[in-house]
């Protein structure tokens, strides 16, 4: 399953010519979560991706650079005929704020619904869930950790082969952890798949100071170095 992470913003509250106010686009498979929509978001979308119908967007908290990106955005997505329901989600105060931009985006034709989550809440999706944590801010905020459940073993279809296991439906069976009949005689799952894997983790912390929250949230998540300078939008592959 691909996992990617998309960089749309990464600027400070003042965007610059070359950094825009915060935005991470996280894709994994067909599904596509977006963090926070500063300033510029949609025009960084459009530049790197393309008009992305992302299915979820998490705010870590209510100031103004990390989401004054969203009025423009769910007017675009209105004005391009979007029909597919948005789910909105953000710490308590979220319905306030929609309420005060609602004047601003006007009456949207599309379904937006709105979900305040309390602090430790998890988003149960398909394989992976997005946990919600508190971090240490001026205001109430969250960061958000998109956790996969365990994987299963790697195949090893050379093994297969060798052991006699005809491709198709028989090397589905053993990797949902059935025996099969080979070249000799059966085959059990545990001579051809390897242990199980970890999940993927990735880690959103928005805003904060350094706190014990996003240390536990982020202690399975892998580290790694990206260059945010450019306007094109690096992105994270896992």
């Amino acid at each position: 399953m691909d996992l990617q992470a998309i960089f749309l913003g990464t600027g400070g509250s003042v965007p610059s010519a070359r950094r825009s106010t915060a935005s991470v686009l996280i894709a994994r498979g067909g599904d596509r979560l977006m963090f926070d929509c500063g300033e510029g978001t949609q025009r960084q979308m459009q530049r790197s991706l393309g008009l992305v119908q992302v299915d979820e967007i998490y705010l870590t908290h209510f100031h103004a650079d990390h989401y004054l990106g969203l009025p423009g955005l769910l007017k675009t997505y209105d004005l391009t005929d979007r029909e597919r329901p948005l789910l909105l989600y953000g710490p308590p105060g979220l319905r306030d704020l929609y309420a005060a931009l609602r004047p601003l985006v006007g009456r949207l034709h599309f379904e937006l619904e709105l979900i305040e989550l309390k602090p430790g809440e998890a988003v149960e999706h398909d394989g992976y869930e997005v946990q919600s944590f508190e971090v240490a801010h001026k205001v109430r905020a969250y960061g958000y950790a998109l956790v996969e459940e365990e994987r299963p073993g790697r195949f090893d279809v050379d093994e297969a082969r060798r052991l006699g296991v005809p491709e198709g439906p028989a090397f589905a069976a053993l990797q949902r952890g059935e025996e099969v009949q080979g070249a000799d005689g059966p085959v059990r799952p545990s001579e051809v798949v390897g242990v199980s894997r970890p999940g993927r983790t990735v880690v959103v912390t928005g805003d904060t100071a350094p706190c014990p929250a996003t240390v536990a949230a982020a202690a399975d998540a892998p580290s790694c170095a990206v260059s945010t300078v450019n306007p094109a939008a690096p992105s994270v592959r896992a």
